[in-house]
């Protein structure tokens, strides 16, 4: 009894942990306890959505099954990789990313995987903002300016609280989000199985193979690319001696089971209408009350909002972290509470100002994927050399054996960068039509050519990332890995 009160009594106070290592005495949990935050933040119905979005390349059912499957299972699977530096240096992920870059040549990547993460959590805050205002149109309680503010105000306070109370309250609020989303969720499905038509999803025609890559990539860079940068932010909490097959086991497991579940049902959905299709670009989460019981609409729109939350949750206080890891100076939670001050700034624009949704999160996704893509290689390798657990001490000393600033990765990681820009195009985002450079040089066929959607260049970037660090990391990791034991270090925040 004594300690379940100390536990719930930790779980209400603010986390005072920033990038600083987790001591032996507060590693606790097993591998298994890492499906909840995994699957409570990949639940959400926007998961229904992607069926649309893979379809919209111009593929069939099959192709874009096949596509979303192998796509969302081994981008997870990376993060399970991932996970497994957090287990063996029980520090944030852009803190691990150090033994790569160096201290202060890691800021590079910690700035960019910073603004993925409050992108990613602006959009899953905007996306409940108007499925809020939808389900409130939908059953005339209002659904103009004035509900949305409000919904605004309340979303992005559930957000900001979470963000700011840190990992305890964080892994019982997911626990709590997984089972309620996941029970209503089922229900939803139940509720509109009888708008689906095989005739008319079996009959929609199969594209190229080019079409086909850019739907697996953005299915990609939409699940587990744009978690990477996070994956070892909750496994940092395990002991030591957790079982890496575990980690990497029940993160790929917990993150992909409700996505790979949503998508079938979500292609079978958006196959079976080509009007719901059209609408989820526009309303992504709002569409899909379209075909629902009005009944059902207030728990669809708790479902919704609490799936979409339990994502922004996990993103903004990874996002404070990697703020931190940036060289931002000050605690952890008035980090977070930065990115949400920029989270409801940048929703505020979404949803009462921008048009073209789909258009922008595409280019968003695949912009920003591509130099993350790059990083993930470079870790994924780096971590592979290693035969040691991390040096704590030296993650926060310039001196140390990681180093100040490593050029090579630096390099690379800008190369791969470069390089994958090059091979990207969305010409529905104007801000981006500067990209896509090299699909002319190289043969394949120019902005408006066969390739120009096969987003190749995330795939290049990951694999020039992780190829080159093997051939060229290999003897800065042994250097590494000589030197004795530094004395263990107090970061500054």
């Amino acid at each position: 009894m004594a300690d379940s009160q100390t536990s719930q009594s930790r779980q209400l106070q603010v986390e005072t942990h920033g990038l600083d290592v987790i001591g032996d005495a507060e590693r606790k949990g097993t591998p298994r306890t890492l499906f909840w935050p995994w699957f409570g933040a990949n639940v959400s119905i926007l998961g229904l959505s992607y069926g649309a979005f893979a379809l919209g390349f111009g593929i069939s059912f099959w192709q874009a099954l096949i596509a979303g499957v192998i796509g969302i299972v081994f981008s997870f699977l990376l993060c399970g990789f991932i996970a497994v530096a957090g287990k063996r240096g029980s520090a944030p992920t852009m803190v691990l990313s150090r033994a790569a870059y160096g201290v202060r040549g890691n800021r590079l990547p910690s700035v960019i995987s910073w603004i993925l993460t409050v992108g990613w959590e602006t959009v899953l805050t905007a996306l409940a903002t108007m499925a809020t205002a939808t389900v409130f149109d939908r059953l005339s309680w209002g659904g103009g300016t004035e509900t949305k503010v409000v919904a605004l105000i309340i979303v992005g306070a559930l957000i900001v609280v979470g963000g700011v109370m840190g990992f305890d309250l964080i892994m019982r609020l997911q626990t709590v989000i997984t089972v309620v989303t996941a029970v209503l969720t089922v229900v939803y499905i139940a509720l509109v199985a009888d708008h689906i038509h095989w005739s008319t999803v079996s009959a929609v025609p199969a594209g190229s193979a080019q079409e086909f890559i850019g739907a697996l990539v953005f299915m990609m860079t939409g699940f587990g690319l744009g978690w990477v940068n996070a994956a070892a932010d909750y496994s940092r909490y395990l002991p030591r001696s957790s079982s890496s097959r575990g980690v990497i086991g029940w993160t790929t497991f917990g993150a992909s089971v409700a996505p790979l579940l949503l998508l079938v049902f979500g292609l079978l959905l958006a196959g079976s209408s080509s009007t719901l299709n059209k609408a989820v670009a526009a309303d992504p989460i709002g569409a899909l009350t379209t075909i629902l019981p009005t009944w059902f609409l207030v728990p669809f729109a708790v479902v919704a909002v609490l799936g979409l939350v339990g994502g922004a949750v996990l993103d903004i206080y990874s996002s404070g972290l990697a703020l931190l890891s940036a060289g931002l100076p000050v605690p952890r939670y008035l980090a977070a509470l930065v990115d949400g001050v920029l989270m409801i700034a940048g929703s505020i624009y979404i949803v009462f100002f921008a048009d073209n949704f789909l258009g922008q999160f595409m280019g968003f996704l695949t912009t920003l994927g591509v130099p993350i893509a790059a990083w993930c290689g470079i870790m994924l390798a780096d971590l592979a050399l290693r035969r040691r657990d991390y040096d704590e001490g030296d993650l926060f000393r310039p001196n140390g054996r990681y180093g100040d600033v490593q050029l090579t990765p630096l390099l690379l990681t800008l190369a791969a960068t470069a390089i994958g820009w090059g091979l990207v195009t969305n010409t529905a985002a104007s801000w981006l039509t500067w990209q896509g450079y090299l699909l002319d040089p190289l043969g394949l066929g120019g902005k408006s050519g066969a390739w120009a959607y096969a987003n190749l260049g995330v795939l290049a970037a990951l694999a020039l990332g992780f190829l080159g660090t093997l051939a060229l990391g290999r003897g800065r990791i042994h250097r590494q890995e000589q030197q004795a034991a530094s004395p263990e270090a107090v970061p500054a925040v």
